[in-house]
């Protein structure tokens, strides 16, 4: 066993994954990140189609036992693409394969936990596996551990090499016949396909997979016909309506609705909260009501943003509509109403998740963001975060881009209540440490704010607070009331078998889930 700088425990190696122990938030040097190319060179058809059924495609793909496939995760809770290719896959015999979208919300009918079952799926990773997927693995539904990296890290780590797609599978709401393709236009539209973008250009082989087959040529086209091997035409890839599903939800509650409130007044109270400053809310229900508080704030401040960054709702489609942001970069579209206005206005960009937040790039969006609103489920006296893990030993969220915003933005507000339930969310240790706690500038609850003495912003926030009547407590305070709140929470047991590695956005390795005993 090794210790990293966090002082968590961790296996030297776990199955197939050899451990390298997280060291720091920007410990990890660019030059330390070879950059390989995975694609084959192949001459394209002169002037035909790569118009395939689905099962055909995967054929002409070349899949094997043993490989890699990828998907992204655009139509969240309405996807209808990785059930139909993981069911063709299984109909022609294929086993053993390593599943590497870049996130798994709760697919149904039937579940990825079926393909692990019958032993389609052999080794997973992606952001997130939340859902019965992740419960089961948690349970222990895995010979070999689940890798977990934040947004940023999927890109550098296929541009690095650690994770290799043999064959990708991508959901356009739009294509033609020779394999441009698009989320912006059609019936099912999901807007901006930024988390794709890296396995069209690394995949070893690209199937495009649409309802929507259109005239040669497609406009506007997110991913080139250079890049695609095969279009395969299906049925259906999804239901659009039910991409705000899930995560993506408006609050109605008074505690929560306080907590964004205070959390767009701690961003007008900043020095930073000034003309052509730039932001990213998210698609949590807290964070999406902040979003209505800092427009109105900036309303009343007479103050318009520059950007916007990362996934896009229909309240920041709002804003922008209304003249307070300039442009927004847009990595993933939140809900129906942000997937259907990325073709309307060419200052709504479609991004390159790698643009996003890949931390070794020349250049990643998050570098130049001032303000950064999280969700957590828990946060301890350290300010570490906790994104994946309940109370209960339940996956009940997956890492997004949380590290990688904490680590960049100028300042990382966490939001979350004192207690759920009677569960405290102000803990003194987490039990998955996602987030590391340098990186957390502020802590919202609705019994004040916590502000992290660690920060690098620290003295110049609290001197902006303290001219403000919010209610500044420490860390330790929150925690304290959240326990007498409660009482102590019963520690989750735990067998010795690693389920799940947690990397942070370098490739290190934060923390590892072991099996939760039931």
């Amino acid at each position: 066993m090794v210790k990293n700088c966090m002082g968590r425990e961790l296996p030297e190696q776990v199955g197939f994954y050899k451990v390298k122990p997280y060291m720091g938030p920007f410990a990890g040097k660019p030059g330390d990140q070879p950059v390989v190319s995975r694609r084959k060179p192949e001459r394209s058809p002169q002037g035909g189609s790569k118009v395939k059924t689905l099962e055909e495609a995967i054929v002409a793909s070349g899949l094997k036992d043993g490989m890699s496939i990828s998907f992204h995760h655009c139509f969240r809770e309405g996807d209808m693409v990785i059930s139909q290719v993981l069911t063709a896959i299984r109909k022609l015999g294929i086993k053993n394969l390593s599943f590497n979208p870049s996130a798994v919300v709760n697919i149904k009918n039937p579940s990825i936990v079926d393909f692990v079952k019958d032993g389609t799926i052999s080794r997973i990773s992606a952001s997130g596996i939340r859902g019965e997927l992740g419960d089961a693995v948690l349970a222990g539904l895995m010979d070999e551990p689940v890798v977990l990296r934040p947004h940023g890290a999927r890109p550098r780590a296929i541009e690095a090499g650690e994770v290799s797609i043999d064959v990708a599978f991508i959901g356009a709401s739009a294509a033609d016949e020779y394999g441009n393709a698009t989320g912006q236009i059609g019936p099912n539209a999901c807007g901006s396909l930024g988390y794709a973008f890296i396995d069209a250009t690394s995949a070893g082989k690209v199937v495009i997979v649409t309802d929507n087959l259109v005239d040669f040529p497609l406009a506007p086209v997110s991913i080139s016909q250079m890049y695609v091997d095969h279009v395969a035409v299906v049925e259906k890839i999804g239901d659009s309506d039910k991409i705000g599903a899930g995560a993506a939800r408006m609050t109605k509650n008074p505690r929560d609705l306080l907590i964004a409130e205070r959390s767009a007044d701690l961003i007008a109270a900043s020095r930073l909260f000034k003309e052509g400053f730039s932001f990213q809310t998210g698609a949590g229900a807290i964070s999406i009501a902040a979003t209505i508080y800092l427009s109105e704030r900036m309303e009343e401040r007479g103050i318009k943003a520059s950007f916007a960054l990362g996934g896009m709702t229909a309240n920041i489609i709002d804003m922008f509509r209304k003249g307070q942001v300039r442009v927004l970069e847009c990595s993933q579209s939140f809900d129906a109403v942000a997937a259907r206005a990325i073709v309307e206005d060419p200052n709504i960009l479609e991004i390159d998740n790698a643009l996003y937040a890949n931390p070794f790039t020349k250049g990643s969006l998050l570098s130049k963001l001032n303000f950064g609103v999280l969700a957590a489920l828990e946060v301890d006296t350290d300010f570490n975060v906790n994104i994946l893990t309940g109370s209960s030993g339940e996956m009940m969220g997956g890492l997004g881009g949380g590290p990688d915003v904490a680590t960049d933005a100028d300042i990382s507000i966490v939001t979350l209540p004192v207690v759920r339930g009677r569960t405290p969310s102000i803990v003194k240790r987490v039990f998955t440490l996602c987030t590391p706690g340098d990186t957390i500038a502020a802590v919202v609850t609705e019994a004040g704010i916590a502000l992290n003495p660690k920060h690098r912003y620290y003295a110049e926030l609290k001197e902006d607070l303290e001219k403000t009547n919010l209610k500044l407590v420490s860390i330790e305070y929150l925690q304290q009331l959240a326990e007498s709140m409660t009482g102590v929470p019963e520690p989750i047991e735990t067998t010795d078998k690693v389920v799940c590695i947690v990397e942070y956005r370098d490739g290190t390795v934060i923390d590892v889930i072991h099996q939760i005993k039931k």
